[in-house]
């Protein structure tokens, strides 16, 4: 018998954050099983946006260090 939703839940609670993260991934990613054109065109389409901006100087950006150590001190 499968284990419980709760005792997945508190084994995966003593996970790194890291393998949290990644299961987490895992999960969401195995709900999104339709493709969707439309939305693979807007997503370029934003990311192609963003990457013309960031060229221009329109946007200030951060190290990647800066950005991976912000988002670490709120999971302390």
């Amino acid at each position: 018998m499968p284990l419980k939703v709760k005792e997945i839940e508190e084994q995966a609670l003593c996970l790194s954050l890291h393998e949290r993260a990644q299961l987490a991934e895992h999960l969401i990613n195995s709900l999104d099983t339709e493709e969707d054109p439309e939305a693979e065109r807007l997503w370029i389409e934003e990311a192609e946006r963003r990457y013309k901006e960031y060229k221009e100087g329109k946007v200030r950006t951060k190290p990647a260090e800066v950005v991976f150590e912000d988002a670490r001190s709120k999971f302390k």
